[in-house]
Protein backbone atom coordinates (compact mmCIF):
# COMPACT_ATOMS: atom_id res chain seq x y z
CA UNK A 1 0.00 0.00 0.00
CA UNK A 2 1.37 3.13 -1.16
CA UNK A 3 0.27 6.60 1.01
CA UNK A 4 1.26 9.83 0.04
CA UNK A 5 1.82 11.70 3.16
CA UNK A 6 -0.86 14.61 1.95
CA UNK A 7 -3.10 11.57 2.85
CA UNK A 8 -1.50 11.30 6.16
CA UNK A 9 -1.48 15.21 6.71
CA UNK A 10 -5.57 15.25 5.78
CA UNK A 11 -5.78 11.71 8.08
CA UNK A 12 -4.37 13.38 11.07
CA UNK A 13 -6.58 16.64 10.66
CA UNK A 14 -9.94 14.73 10.63
CA UNK A 15 -9.02 12.73 13.73
CA UNK A 16 -7.26 15.51 16.03
CA UNK A 17 -10.91 17.61 15.02
CA UNK A 18 -12.41 14.83 16.66
CA UNK A 19 -9.34 14.94 19.72
CA UNK A 20 -10.15 18.16 20.01
CA UNK A 21 -13.90 17.65 21.37
CA UNK A 22 -12.66 14.11 23.21
CA UNK A 23 -13.84 11.90 20.69
CA UNK A 24 -12.55 9.26 18.72
CA UNK A 25 -12.64 9.69 14.97
CA UNK A 26 -12.33 7.15 11.96
CA UNK A 27 -10.84 8.38 8.18
CA UNK A 28 -10.90 5.48 5.65
CA UNK A 29 -8.27 5.47 2.96
CA UNK A 30 -9.53 5.18 -0.19
CA UNK A 31 -7.69 4.23 -3.30
CA UNK A 32 -7.43 2.22 -6.30
CA UNK A 33 -5.73 -1.12 -7.22
CA UNK A 34 -2.24 -0.70 -9.86
CA UNK A 35 -1.01 -4.11 -10.51
CA UNK A 36 -0.39 -5.67 -6.49
CA UNK A 37 0.14 -2.51 -5.34
CA UNK A 38 -2.95 -0.25 -3.57
CA UNK A 39 -2.30 3.35 -3.98
CA UNK A 40 -3.82 5.31 -1.95
CA UNK A 41 -5.81 8.49 -3.38
CA UNK A 42 -7.06 10.03 -0.27
CA UNK A 43 -8.25 10.51 3.32
CA UNK A 44 -12.37 10.29 3.85
CA UNK A 45 -14.14 11.12 6.69
CA UNK A 46 -17.17 9.18 7.10
CA UNK A 47 -20.74 10.22 8.14
CA UNK A 48 -20.06 8.97 12.13
CA UNK A 49 -21.30 9.55 15.18
CA UNK A 50 -18.67 9.10 18.17
CA UNK A 51 -18.01 9.84 21.69
CA UNK A 52 -14.88 9.16 23.90
CA UNK A 53 -14.27 5.58 23.13
CA UNK A 54 -16.44 4.88 20.42
CA UNK A 55 -17.25 5.51 16.31
CA UNK A 56 -19.99 4.28 14.40
CA UNK A 57 -20.92 4.66 10.73
CA UNK A 58 -25.03 4.85 10.71
CA UNK A 59 -26.45 3.25 7.86
CA UNK A 60 -27.24 7.01 5.95
CA UNK A 61 -22.93 7.13 5.92
CA UNK A 62 -22.63 3.80 5.30
CA UNK A 63 -25.06 4.88 2.09
CA UNK A 64 -23.20 7.85 1.54
CA UNK A 65 -19.23 6.08 1.03
CA UNK A 66 -20.98 3.29 -1.53
CA UNK A 67 -22.27 5.97 -3.49
CA UNK A 68 -19.11 7.73 -2.81
CA UNK A 69 -16.86 4.29 -3.94
CA UNK A 70 -18.93 3.70 -7.00
CA UNK A 71 -18.85 7.35 -8.55
CA UNK A 72 -15.06 7.62 -8.20
CA UNK A 73 -14.09 3.56 -8.44
CA UNK A 74 -12.60 3.58 -5.37
CA UNK A 75 -12.01 0.60 -2.73
CA UNK A 76 -11.68 0.95 1.03
CA UNK A 77 -7.77 0.26 1.07
CA UNK A 78 -7.70 0.76 5.25
CA UNK A 79 -9.24 2.46 8.06
CA UNK A 80 -7.46 4.79 10.52
CA UNK A 81 -9.09 5.85 13.78
CA UNK A 82 -7.88 7.30 17.17
CA UNK A 83 -7.75 5.59 20.69
CA UNK A 84 -8.53 8.16 23.97
CA UNK A 85 -5.53 6.38 25.49
CA UNK A 86 -3.12 3.71 24.52
CA UNK A 87 -3.51 2.58 20.62
CA UNK A 88 -4.80 -1.29 20.51
CA UNK A 89 -7.85 -2.91 19.13
CA UNK A 90 -10.77 -2.98 20.98
CA UNK A 91 -13.88 -5.68 21.20
CA UNK A 92 -15.99 -2.60 19.62
CA UNK A 93 -13.41 -2.03 17.05
CA UNK A 94 -12.90 -6.01 16.18
CA UNK A 95 -16.57 -6.14 15.57
CA UNK A 96 -17.34 -2.93 13.34
CA UNK A 97 -14.14 -3.22 11.45
CA UNK A 98 -15.55 -1.57 8.28
CA UNK A 99 -12.97 -3.05 6.45
CA UNK A 100 -13.44 -6.98 6.51
CA UNK A 101 -11.69 -8.77 4.03
CA UNK A 102 -8.20 -11.50 4.60
CA UNK A 103 -5.51 -8.91 4.76
CA UNK A 104 -7.72 -5.30 5.72
CA UNK A 105 -5.57 -3.34 7.90
CA UNK A 106 -6.80 -1.16 10.89
CA UNK A 107 -4.56 1.32 12.06
CA UNK A 108 -5.10 3.05 15.00
CA UNK A 109 -3.49 5.79 16.88
CA UNK A 110 -3.12 6.54 20.61
CA UNK A 111 -4.28 10.34 22.46
CA UNK A 112 -6.78 11.04 19.81
CA UNK A 113 -3.84 11.54 17.32
CA UNK A 114 -3.34 15.17 19.31
CA UNK A 115 0.52 14.11 19.50
CA UNK A 116 0.84 12.22 16.07
CA UNK A 117 2.78 14.75 13.26
CA UNK A 118 3.18 12.94 9.62
CA UNK A 119 6.80 12.20 10.81
CA UNK A 120 5.65 10.27 13.88
CA UNK A 121 3.08 8.64 12.00
CA UNK A 122 5.08 5.12 11.47
CA UNK A 123 6.57 5.17 15.01
CA UNK A 124 2.94 6.06 16.70
CA UNK A 125 0.55 3.73 14.40
CA UNK A 126 -0.68 0.46 15.51
CA UNK A 127 -1.53 -1.63 12.84
CA UNK A 128 -4.03 -4.69 12.74
CA UNK A 129 -4.82 -7.24 9.76
CA UNK A 130 -7.57 -9.31 9.22
CA UNK A 131 -6.73 -12.90 9.44
CA UNK A 132 -8.07 -15.72 7.20
CA UNK A 133 -9.50 -16.86 10.66
CA UNK A 134 -11.36 -13.28 10.78
CA UNK A 135 -9.09 -12.27 14.00
CA UNK A 136 -7.24 -8.85 13.75
CA UNK A 137 -3.58 -9.14 14.70
CA UNK A 138 -1.07 -6.73 15.50
CA UNK A 139 1.46 -6.72 12.59
CA UNK A 140 4.90 -5.49 13.84
CA UNK A 141 5.80 -2.11 12.47
CA UNK A 142 8.97 -3.26 10.76
CA UNK A 143 7.05 -5.94 8.51
CA UNK A 144 4.36 -3.52 7.76
CA UNK A 145 6.88 -0.60 6.69
CA UNK A 146 7.67 -0.09 2.96
CA UNK A 147 6.23 -3.93 2.15
CA UNK A 148 2.63 -3.03 3.16
CA UNK A 149 2.52 0.93 3.96
CA UNK A 150 5.03 3.20 2.72
CA UNK A 151 4.31 6.97 2.96
CA UNK A 152 5.57 9.05 0.08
Amino acid sequence: MLCPSAVVEHTLTHLQEGGHRGCECVVLWLGRRNGDQVIIQEAYRPIHTAEADIFWISSDGMDALKSYLRQNCYMVAAQVHSHPGRAFHSAADDRWAIVRHHGALSLVLPAFALRTTPASFLQDVKVYQLTADDEWAEVPIDQVGPRCLAIS
